[in-house]
């Protein structure tokens, strides 16, 4: 019994560091990696996709080429299942090294967060030039292509900006716009197609 559970927690720490390995961070060389800010077309009459009992409503189709400022996976929880994986999205000069070098950022309870000790960018160009997405994948091929994404990479994702809700009365809203911050600010983006642009 002993080996056994000896054998269980080595086998735990074997894949944790695998997991680890696979989504080690890049470091790309400085100068700015997505120059273009996200690109969205609003929609007046949006479709509804169902995914269980969340019903998913398309406010705009979004297009985005930015660099992966972290990432953050969740299995637990009641949202898990409809969104596995968050992203913290930089374009502009949030996509450049000699920028992200200063400043520290982090991600938790679906939120992104940064610090710096000095600016070395604005303050509201961190704000309009970066953003936490929440990843909802389009079908199980997708799901895998964002289990891949590794920070420091520059992604190209295609897809739409939803609202979800359920007919208990539960609603998460996407955000319709680059320049607010705070709660209700991430964007809840359905991909139907993710490219790794710079490995």
């Amino acid at each position: 019994m002993r080996k056994l559970l000896l054998g269980a927690a080595l086998l735990l720490v074997l894949l944790g560091a695998m997991s680890h390995w696979r989504h080690r961070s890049l470091h790309p060389l400085p100068g700015v990696l997505a120059a273009e800010a996200p690109a969205q077309v609003d929609l007046d009459h949006g479709a509804q996709l169902q995914r269980g009992d969340v019903t998913l409503t398309t406010r705009a189709h979004f297009d985005i080429t930015a660099r992966v400022l972290s990432r953050k996976d969740y299995s637990w929880g009641a949202d898990a299942e409809l969104i596995p994986e968050d992203l913290a999205l930089g374009w502009g000069r949030m996509s450049d090294s000699d920028v992200l070098a200063n400043i520290d950022i982090t991600q938790s309870d679906r939120f992104y967060y940064w610090h710096v000790k000095e600016f070395p960018i604005p303050r509201r160009e961190i704000e309009t030039s970066s953003a936490n997405m929440h990843m909802i994948p389009a079908d199980p091929g997708v799901k895998r292509e964002l289990e891949q994404v590794r920070q420091g990479q520059v992604v190209h994702i295609e897809g739409f900006l939803v609202d979800a809700s359920r007919p208990d009365g539960w609603h998460w809203n996407t955000s319709m716009t680059r320049d607010d911050t705070g709660a209700g600010a991430c964007e809840l983006v359905y991909v139907e197609s993710l490219d790794i642009v710079t490995p």
